[in-house]
């Protein structure tokens, strides 16, 4: 998976007032879960850009200087109702030897059958969670719709998931391909052209 960097440092304060005023300075308060003991620390919003407003899964590199650094995971990020302003985020440690879970998300591949006879493809999960040792975690879980005929659906079962685990229960569908209603209708019009009878035809 890919990493992003993001440089900020050590909260010595970690009150209402001092969070605060970070925040009026254009930081953003944040907490490093998983290790010995959390690690406050802050860094400017505009830090988190490639981090937060992005569909891609990364994982982090949090410097803090003086050879301070972590590698992490975003846990859970809160953001103001209104203005949409990052409020504060939280990560989780990231170590060689533990595995972790994490939401990635699903690229589409392929050409469905289905979908070229005039179907509609439906995408009912978007990212999917994983869980994998450090090193493994995939930037993105491939799902081939090639072989989806009309009707069809595309469970977890049928993708690719070597080095790390999908979290979700086998009956889980990524995808399906649906009749478009201009699909259904020429079948309904081509059945009521089958069923009446020939002009001219006698009875």
């Amino acid at each position: 998976m890919k990493s992003i960097t993001i440089k900020g440092s050590e909260r010595e304060s970690v009150g209402k007032v001092a969070t605060k005023a970070l925040r009026n300075a254009g930081a953003v308060p944040c907490v490093l879960y998983g290790g010995d003991q959390p690690v406050h620390f802050s860094a400017e919003e505009k830090a988190f850009k490639n981090l937060v407003y992005t569909p891609n899964a990364h994982t982090v590199v949090i410097d803090l200087g003086n050879g301070k650094s972590f590698n992490a995971i975003l846990q859970d990020i809160q953001v103001h109702p209104v203005s949409d302003k990052i409020l504060h985020i939280d990560f989780f440690q990231l170590f060689d030897n533990k595995e972790v879970t994490v939401e990635v998300p699903v690229k589409i591949t392929g050409n469905s059958k289905g979908v070229m006879a005039g179907g509609d493809l439906r995408i009912t999960n978007r990212k999917l969670k994983v869980k994998a040792l450090p090193a493994n975690l995939p930037d993105y879980v491939v799902a081939d719709i090639t072989p989806l005929e009309m009707g069809n659906k595309l469970y977890i079962t049928k993708v690719p998931s070597e080095n790390f685990k999908i979290m979700h229960p086998d009956n889980t569908v990524i995808c399906q391909v649906k009749m478009s209603r201009a699909a259904m209708k020429a079948a309904q019009e081509a059945a009521k052209a089958a069923k009446a009878p020939a002009k001219g035809k006698k009875k």
